[in-house]
């Protein structure tokens, strides 16, 4: 067996790694590059295997830098099945009709500039039509379910707490009679944060591939980058400014909302300034992500559970306006009342917040407030690092706006939290691949796991692959066992018995908080699909009591 790391393998953009069996060829994950024209330009070269020979993609969650070039993989031959998670298929038909739509739009300025210079015309590296037809390939699923791609290969997905839906996979992969398990971190959230539940702990692996986004330093507290947030906002709106927070469309920004919501319901002594500041999220993409959130509430946190209970909607307030329209989005800047505007990409790549920079770097009185990581090479990143000029739409901008970043609200797990995570193994893995990330950070946190849990690792510094040796093999009988062993089958069981508990008053109140329309019938179909899941997993605890794999 072999594992090729086709992209995040210098850098954190371009999540795509390649598991090669004696008979079958599967991806995890599939994303686009981001950060400038040299990165970009790696989305237009072929892939370092050919799409038609991939059996299977198995997805950790809906960020374009880990799902972008799945269009591009169906476009050029690929006809398998996309595994994700229920919840990121809903965020895909969002994420990769959006991703079309600007890559359309991105050859079509091109082809208008060559057409004046008598350049050749370029073609979209895929359009809307493609990012639909990649769609049909999409197979959801369920956290905690032990898939079976074939007889010898199953996976399963773990909540990551990164984004809604993100997954940690598990994959289990036979050959020669023996059962090799792999580890993918995909991205891993932080630990007690708003909306979603903490990242799942693994118990055992033979090789590990792991994220280290922020493997070289800490994030402030949470807390603490709330109430700067919350300063920025007070000083910036009090001298007539703007903030203009660039944020990605899924999760950061539902975070936001999330984070609005609870201060201004639990600061009353400063509602009279705050009801007369208008917070604007200015992303379509954005708008309808919080629309897949609110439908996939099951998922939040318990937190987030109780304020739904308590007939309280999370992802609302009464000053937050959605604008769909690229009219309502450009009376924004026509608008010289003071106010916050939420939009994407968050790395000012691409989208709406280009325009709101282009209208607000030169102001003294706005503020700009990077909330996400900044990719090397992006807008962002440069305006962050303080870049004095920048250059929108063909026209230079000096920066004179407050720059602020908080890293606090990060979506990535920082060097703690990553450490913590992998020293959550009992059986520690014997093979370690570090990825997602910049050079830097992955060879500091390779030295700090070395020193802390004296766990040997790989740094992957480029597009390169390495053979998995039987060495680290285990036996087939022993990994099916661990595979749903008695606890897992338990812990699964229990969150099926809790959904059916709660699920008719989480239903009733997201109705009433959320204003959706869901009929009584609806609630009992719904009652009825949880009813035959829970029946299925009894099923499931039968066959596995009697070793008929078969059946699993």
């Amino acid at each position: 067996m072999k594992i090729k790391f086709c992209g995040a393998a210098a850098g954190v953009t371009g999540s795509c790694h390649l598991i090669t069996t004696d008979e079958n060829k599967l991806l995890l994950d599939c994303g686009q590059f981001q950060g400038g024209k040299a990165m970009d330009a790696l989305n237009f070269e072929e892939f370092p295997f050919n799409p038609a020979e991939i059996d299977f993609v198995i997805l950790s969650h809906a960020h374009i830098d880990h799902c972008g070039r799945l269009p591009l993989l169906v476009k050029r031959g690929f006809r398998g099945k996309i595994y994700c998670t229920d919840a990121t298929a809903d965020l895909l038909e969002v994420m990769l009709k959006d991703s079309g739509y600007i890559h359309e739009k991105e050859a079509e300025w091109k082809n208008k500039k060559a057409a004046r210079t008598n350049k050749e015309r370029v073609e979209p590296l895929y359009t809307v039509n493609d990012a639909v037809d990649s769609l049909k390939y999409v197979v959801p699923v369920l956290y905690d379910q032990l898939i079976a791609l074939n007889e010898k290969i199953k996976f399963v997905f773990n909540d990551a707490g990164h984004i809604l839906g993100s997954a940690i996979i598990e994959l289990w992969v036979e050959e020669n009679d023996n059962v090799s398990k792999i580890v993918f971190s995909g991205d891993l959230g932080v630990m007690d944060r708003p909306l979603l539940r903490n990242p799942t702990i693994i118990k055992s692996a033979d090789y590990l591939i792991m994220e280290t986004t922020y493997g070289n330093r800490l994030h402030p507290e949470n807390a603490t980058s709330i109430e700067e947030l919350m300063k920025i906002i007070f000083d910036t709106t009090k001298r007539g400014g703007t903030v203009v927070i660039p944020s990605f469309a899924v999760g950061r920004t539902q975070e936001l909302i999330f984070e609005l919501n609870r201060f201004y319901e639990n600061h009353g002594e400063h509602r009279d300034f705050l009801d007369k500041v208008m917070v604007y999220i200015d992303s379509p993409m954005a708008t309808t992500a919080t629309e897949v959130f609110r439908k996939n509430a099951n998922l939040f946190d318990e937190e987030t559970k109780n304020y739904i209970l308590a007939g309280d909607n999370p992802l609302d307030f009464k000053n937050l306006k959605f604008t769909r329209t690229s009219d309502e989005s450009k009376a924004l800047n026509l608008d010289e009342n003071p106010k916050i505007i939420i939009s994407a990409s968050g790395m000012c790549e691409a989208g709406r917040i280009r325009h709101h920079l282009k209208h607000n770097l030169w102001n003294k009185k706005s503020s700009i407030v990077f909330v996400g990581y900044q990719a090397e090479g992006t807008l962002g990143r440069l305006i962050v690092e303080g870049k004095k000029d920048v250059t929108l739409f063909g026209e230079e901008i000096h920066v004179n706006a407050e720059i602020h970043n908080l890293e606090g609200f990060s979506g990535h797990a920082d060097r703690e939290g990553l450490l913590n995570w992998i020293s959550g193994f009992a059986k520690q893995p014997k093979q370690v691949f570090f990825v997602h990330g910049e050079l830097e950070s992955k060879h500091s946190f390779a030295d700090l796991v070395k020193e802390k849990i004296n766990l040997e690792s790989i740094v992957v510094e480029g597009f390169s692959e390495f053979e998995l040796t039987n060495s680290t093999i285990v036996n087939r009988e022993q990994s099916m066992k661990e595979a749903m062993n008695d606890e897992v089958l338990m812990g699964v069981k229990l969150k099926i018995a809790k959904i059916h508990d709660d699920l008719e008053t989480i239903l009733y109140n997201t109705r009433l908080a959320m204003a959706q329309e869901i009929t009584s019938d609806k609630l009992s179909a719904i009652n009825s699909s949880v009813l035959e899941l829970e029946k299925s997993t009894v099923n499931l605890g039968a066959a596995i009591t009697k070793g008929d794999n078969n059946n699993i």
